[in-house]
């Protein structure tokens, strides 16, 4: 099975762990993480392959369920830590019953993308995962399921897992809305590229984070699988196969990640900060480098190079919306604070239903450090003029975004910052606290 057996483990959800963020400077070179998006996109279409190997990957919580529900299906997945690569061998599109229930962990992604490949299998598949996961909203995919032909119940009714999921589809026509989560359009569409018909999706509503479905087409395509955005919706044409060129994809860095790295260096650097491994993509949260500099900062991003440098800078608050990059309010959130004026965010509301309700909590925490902030149900106002952070104790939430974003935070609060449950940045960003301390941050993990 496993070549590295700590890979069936969830160091996310084991030992709490807090962190102790000094204001302190920062400076130097890291290297953004590989994409979270993209990896878990990668290891289910090698998963719907015969076989590929996928490099560069990003190794974490979340990842590793997505790995798990791949062996869950009849594939097999191993870790070659030397060659920084996932060898997979996949389901040929055609997933096995699985033996036992499916444990997505806290992975959201994991659940939606999964859920619709169970939809393939000629049986029923159950999945679930920890307190947070089961709390979030799937009955929209479940609903569009149903109308594809297939069984798709939450056991509770309530359109949260645990789910129980039943095939096989053979494609057809579904409508869904857009406005929940744009990973019900992903999982459909992947999963439709193996069906008899193909899946047309009529979209009821604007889709909200759209960047990420356009994600999900170029990971689809790269494995050598068409699928189009309509008038209506999208589409995917059946009895396609996956197969990379070579037998390789190559994951890309994380531009939600390198927010935290280039938010670091914006607030606390003393001399430049660079990040690298950043280059372009279908990745919304590029955005963070336009709101950056629409922010006054001193930012420079070389696109061939991959490399994106720097500077402490007197910021401005400004309006922004983050319909299309929902995984940026907490960065945001954490500049408008120490920004001049203030800044807005709006078009949040779909950004409740993450990991936390992300606006709450960083509203809250933000309060604690002296911040003050303001939401409604879709916006959340930070006024910088009137902030000056100090250090407290915060909740992280469980939740990698808010952990990160509270711990740039600290770097320019008066005194020390403790962060609770610090352990969960495993999810996106395993190395967060080791990269953030390699720059001279005054950081501590307990």
């Amino acid at each position: 099975m496993w070549e590295d057996d700590t890979l069936m483990s969830h160091p996310a959800n084991g030992t709490d762990m807090d962190a102790d963020i000094s204001q302190s400077t920062v400076r130097g070179q890291a290297q953004a993480p590989p994409s979270k998006s993209y990896t878990h996109r990668a290891i289910l279409a090698a998963g719907y392959a015969e076989a590929a190997t996928v490099t560069d990957p990003l190794v974490s919580a979340d990842t590793r369920a997505t790995m798990r529900a791949v062996e869950a299906f009849g594939g097999h997945v191993e870790h070659d830590e030397t060659a920084n690569a996932l060898e997979i061998d996949g389901f040929g599109g055609t997933p096995s019953v699985p033996d036992d229930v499916i444990d997505c962990a806290n992975s959201g992604t994991t659940i939606r993308l999964v859920t619709a490949a169970a939809s393939l299998a000629d049986g029923l598949t159950v999945l679930t995962g920890d307190d947070s996961l089961r709390s979030r909203p799937h009955g929209p995919l479940l609903r569009a399921i149903d109308q594809l032909g297939g069984r798709a119940e939450s056991t509770r009714d309530n359109g949260q897992a645990p789910l129980v999921v039943g095939g096989p589809i053979f494609g057809g026509t579904t409508a869904i809305p857009g406005d929940v989560s744009s990973q019900f359009i992903t999982a459909l569409l992947m999963a439709g590229a193996t069906t008899d018909a193909g899946i047309d999706i009529a979209l009821q509503t604007e889709l909200k984070s759209a960047p990420y479905v356009d994600i999900t087409l170029e990971v689809m395509d790269d494995f050598g699988v068409s699928a189009r955005q309509t008038k209506r919706g999208f589409s995917v044409a059946g009895h396609q196969t996956y197969d990379p060129s070579g037998g390789e994809y190559n994951v890309p860095g994380d531009f939600s990640s390198i927010s935290y790295l280039l938010a670091a260096g914006a607030l606390a650097g003393d001399d430049a900060v660079t990040v690298t491994s950043a280059y372009p993509s279908a990745q919304g949260d590029q955005a963070i480098v336009d709101i950056l500099a629409s922010m006054g900062a001193a930012i420079d991003w070389q696109r061939d190079d991959g490399e994106i440098t720097v500077h402490s800078s007197s910021l401005e608050g400004i309006e922004v919306s983050v319909e299309n990059t929902p995984d940026l309010l907490p960065t945001i959130a954490v500049l408008g604070a120490v920004a001049d004026g203030t800044t807005t965010i709006t078009n949040a509301e779909h950004v409740r239903y993450k990991e936390t309700d992300r606006v709450t909590a960083m509203a809250e925490e933000l309060t604690k450090m002296g911040a003050s902030v303001e939401e409604t149900q879709e916006t959340l106002t930070i006024h910088g003029g009137e902030t000056e952070l100090t250090g407290a104790t915060v909740d992280g939430r469980a939740d990698h975004r808010i952990i990160m974003s509270l711990a740039v935070a600290g770097l320019v609060a008066d005194g020390t910052t403790t962060i609770q449950g610090a352990e969960h940045v495993d999810v996106s960003f395993p190395d967060f606290f080791d990269v953030l301390a390699g720059l001279g941050a005054d950081a501590e993990r307990a």
